[in-house]
C-alpha cells in the first residue's frame, strides 16, 4: 500500500474533496438558480419551463460527461446539484 505524505500524491479528485468546493462552480451555481428563481417570480418563464431547462442540464452533463471520461463520482455530484436545483424550483409549485 502507498504511503501518502504529500497532496502532490493524490489524484485530482481526491485533491479537490481535500481542497473544498470550487468557488467558482459555487458562485455558478447560486447564480444559476437565482436567475431561474427570478424568471420565474417575473413570469418571464413558467416553473416547470426552468424544471426543463435543468433537465436538459443534467442531460448534457451526463452525455458529456461520458464522452469526457469522468469519474462516476464526479458525475453523480454534479447531478445531484442540478437534481437539488430542480427541487428547489418544483417547491415553488407549491406555493
Amino acid at each position: 500500500m502507498p504511503d501518502f505524505t504529500s497532496i502532490n500524491d493524490y489524484s485530482a479528485d481526491a485533491k479537490a474533496m481535500l481542497d473544498g468546493p470550487d468557488p467558482h462552480g459555487q458562485a455558478a451555481m447560486l447564480l444559476t438558480e437565482s436567475l431561474l428563481h427570478g424568471l420565474v417570480a417575473r413570469k418571464v418563464i413558467s416553473i416547470p419551463d426552468a424544471i426543463e431547462i435543468v433537465e436538459i442540464a443534467a442531460d448534457v452533463k451526463a452525455e458529456t460527461a461520458a464522452d469526457a471520461e469522468e469519474s462516476a463520482a464526479k458525475i453523480q455530484k454534479s447531478l445531484a446539484i442540478l437534481n437539488a436545483v430542480a427541487r428547489s424550483l418544483a417547491s415553488d409549485l407549491d406555493r
